[in-house]
């Protein structure tokens, strides 16, 4: 008797102390961001969660703890990136030079697609599942449209540019971020700097009339490529 009672406590205090589980739980969660982030810049969002368990070496049971979906799971990962690209934003519309924010802005984003072949991809999954809440696709369409009408007012950029354009300039070169790693840099940076000078003004420069930009809006383009259909 006295000897069993004496082994009770000491199972207790290996598997049941509440400071080592949480410990533990919280090291598992790092192995698992961790794993994903890595899986997710190697080859985009389509790799499976147990191919990401395996990479975190832990059990499928326990990533599905940690996050039940992979929109959880993307959301944890790009958290950073997320509000890195409103930090960016907000930095470009501070920017007193028009259209150097402008440019650098859309050279931020291509870098951080670049970076990340999953980033385009969590951006649409992260606006579907509701982590990019209306609040915030409002804000991004607001400073986008900043961005537009003061860089139109500089002179700087045709007056024609929406903020559907940009969408689609974005879109664009998040096509091209996901070919072959070998051309995705510089084949990002020569067709944004195509679109740059396309949509640029000079003075006396004859300009040629577009068709109309196409009725989306972030949120509609969001909504759309999130059920894996076209704008």
């Amino acid at each position: 008797m006295s000897s069993r009672s004496a082994q009770v406590p000491q199972q207790h205090d290996q598997h049941d102390d509440p400071g080592e589980l949480r410990i533990d739980a919280r090291n598992n969660r790092d192995r698992i961001v961790a794993a994903a982030a890595e899986a997710f810049a190697e080859r985009g969002l389509d790799i499976s969660m147990a191919a990401i368990a395996r990479r975190a070496g832990v059990g499928v049971a326990t990533l599905f703890r940690r996050f039940p979906t992979k929109p959880a799971l993307v959301d944890a990962v790009f958290a950073r990136q997320f509000r890195d690209c409103g930090d960016l934003l907000e930095a470009a519309v501070a920017d007193p030079d028009p259209w150097r924010a402008f440019c650098g802005l859309l050279e931020s984003v291509r870098r951080m697609q670049v970076a990340d072949r999953g980033f385009a991809e969590a951006f649409i999954l992260a606006g579907s599942s509701g982590a990019m809440t209306d609040e915030r696709i409002s804000f991004t369409e607001k400073g986008f449209a900043v961005l537009i009408e003061r860089a139109q007012h500089a002179g700087r950029l045709r007056p024609d540019f929406s903020v559907a354009d940009l969408v689609l300039v974005l879109l664009s070169v998040a096509g091209v971020a996901t070919g072959p790693p070998a051309l995705v840099d510089a084949g990002s940076q020569r067709l944004l700097g195509y679109l740059i000078e396309s949509f640029a003004t000079r003075p006396g420069a004859e300009r040629r009339t577009l068709p109309p930009a196409p009725e989306v809006d972030l949120r509609t383009t969001v909504d759309v490529i999130s059920r894996g259909g076209r704008i």
